[in-house]
């Protein structure tokens, strides 16, 4: 193949950048998700929606303290990719895609000047609507077929969740390759 897919997740203290920071950011290698990368990363401000801040488990203030400054992040996050590409063409995977691309996006462009994504990615909600034909709503997590859900959690913890929608992706290309 020439082109290699990444699974990434995003925990956000909002839902949208830059008026809401990125929190962590983890990604793995959809066919081989012991290739990962983490980490989190200090808010670019002040702002949060305390229902985002719930679901995430941690304070703004905790990630003062742990996260890395967001160039450095960033900058980590690009040397990762080129490693793992190896010279393929990245394809950025997400469930909700739109919003976790929408933050990588806007911190590639931001502290690096460029997004090696591109312009969009691949979103695993949509995926699913095409492959079994059903509604919008059905594309909730909670209502994904088991057939396509691994052993993996759903934990908010950005790496976790990047690995579970590795794994439901992989299972659901392999339902449509036979």
């Amino acid at each position: 193949m020439k082109e290699i897919y990444i699974s990434v997740d995003v925990e956000a203290a909002g839902p949208v950048p830059p008026t809401y920071s990125m929190l962590s950011l983890g990604a793995t290698v959809v066919a081989n998700p012991e290739l990962t990368f983490y980490v989190d990363i200090e808010p670019i401000n002040e702002n949060s929606v305390p229902e985002a801040m719930n679901v995430i488990g941690r304070s703004l203030k905790d990630f003062t303290h742990t996260g890395r400054d967001p160039r450095e992040s960033m900058a980590a996050f690009r040397d990762w990719l080129q490693e793992v590409a190896q010279g393929k063409s990245l394809v950025f995977v997400g469930f909700n895609a739109t919003f976790d691309w929408a933050f990588v996006n806007f911190y590639f462009h931001e502290y690096l000047g460029k997004n090696p994504f591109g312009f969009g990615g691949l979103d695993i909600k949509s995926f699913y609507m095409g492959i079994t034909g059903c509604a919008w709503e059905d594309t909730r997590s909670s209502r994904i077929a088991n057939e396509f859900k691994g052993p993996s959690p759903h934990t908010h913890q950005a790496l976790d969740d990047a690995i579970e929608q590795a794994e439901m992706f992989r299972r659901m290309r392999a339902k449509i390759a036979g």
